[in-house]
């Protein structure tokens, strides 16, 4: 089968940060779905996985970056009980198994879901990784509650990126809590009150903006963006027993402290960990795929597929990764495979 990897951590204007190589169909283990791919979406791990890591040394086999992908069943294990030969799928693969930029992949049956019957392969590509990371942020970490009080204030960092937009959505549509946005451009802030946002304030001065637009304080943050730049204002903007999510990784030390007076929680959002560490609830990916996929088919949730691109070729690639790299990108960002 044809793939696309990388052998070294390239910068993505480099011509050969992307190789195109010829590798072996995989077969299904036990609870595998050998899914032939007809698109998939980039997201910002797949450049930092690219930048780092070969940094130190060429690899010995080329690696397989890709996470999010939609297609059609293939062949399945002998333990898969939910999905058949032919049935369409959408999903976010395994953070060390191969990835997605190839005409076949094998996922793990219990982090994939049917695909909503409404959406193309492609608005469909564009959605698990974003919309289980945004799930999971609001009500498993924030543990917020569906068609809950309705005085209470969430304040969304990064609001027109991929999570940011979908995390909106379920915001909006699942509770009753008012959703602040942050968005620093006319289109940036258009998309996010297009995704349902109450309110947009821009985040290159949050404290400031926050003060502008008569907000004091918020219930929840959840942070999409910029962990180290906005920890003092979120320190600052969360309310005494407040709660906040970062989805972002922090290169400096987080002074822990700054929230101890006020009681307020700190929780990390990292998509892979049920598939990481195969823990006991891993299929309850499985069934938040299986949720979105009817409110996607009902209407209430709606793509946030942004721009599409076609062909499983290293330059597209690298166009893709350039656009997720320049932290302009809106949305999200989906090659087409098959025509």
């Amino acid at each position: 089968m044809k793939a696309i990897g990388i052998t070294k951590s390239l910068p993505v204007d480099d011509k050969n940060c992307f190789i195109s190589f010829e590798t072996e169909k995989p077969m299904p283990e036990s609870k595998d779905l050998l899914v032939k791919i007809h698109a998939v979406s980039v997201n910002p791990v797949d450049y930092k996985v690219r930048k780092n890591a070969a940094k130190d040394k060429e690899l010995d086999e080329p690696k397989i970056l890709g996470w999010d992908a939609a297609g059609i069943v293939e062949a399945v294990g002998n333990e898969v009980s939910n999905f058949k030969v032919g049935d369409e799928v959408y999903y976010s693969g395994e953070y060390e198994r191969p990835g997605c930029n190839a005409e076949f992949q094998l996922i793990d049956s219990r982090i994939a879901g049917h695909k909503p019957s409404n959406f193309s392969f492609e608005e469909a590509a564009a959605m698990p990784l974003t919309a289980i990371t945004a799930w999971e942020a609001i009500f498993d970490r924030l543990r917020l509650q569906k068609n809950g009080e309705s005085d209470r204030k969430l304040l969304i960092i990064g609001g027109a990126g991929g999570v940011g937009s979908i995390g909106i959505q379920l915001a909006k549509k699942l509770t009753n809590i008012q959703v602040i946005a942050t968005a620093s451009r006319e289109e940036t802030s258009e998309w996010c009150k297009k995704m349902g946002a109450d309110m947009i304030v821009n985040h290159h001065d949050l404290e400031k903006e926050m003060k502008k637009a008569n907000i004091e304080n918020v219930d929840y943050i959840l942070n999409f963006f910029d962990t180290d730049m906005h920890w003092q204002a979120m320190a600052n903007l969360i309310k005494p027993q407040g709660q906040i999510c970062s989805i972002v990784e922090n290169k400096n030390p987080l002074d822990l402290n700054k929230l101890k007076n006020k009681s307020a929680a700190f929780h990390w959002e990292f998509m892979f960990t049920r598939s990481l560490f195969k823990t006991k609830d891993m299929i309850q990916q499985h069934k938040i795929l299986e949720e979105l996929r009817l409110l996607f088919e009902e209407g209430s949730l709606t793509s946030t597929l942004n721009n599409t691109f076609e062909g499983l070729d290293t330059q597209v690639f690298r166009e893709v990764h350039e656009l997720q790299e320049s932290g302009k990108s809106i949305g999200k960002n989906v090659i087409k495979f098959i025509s």
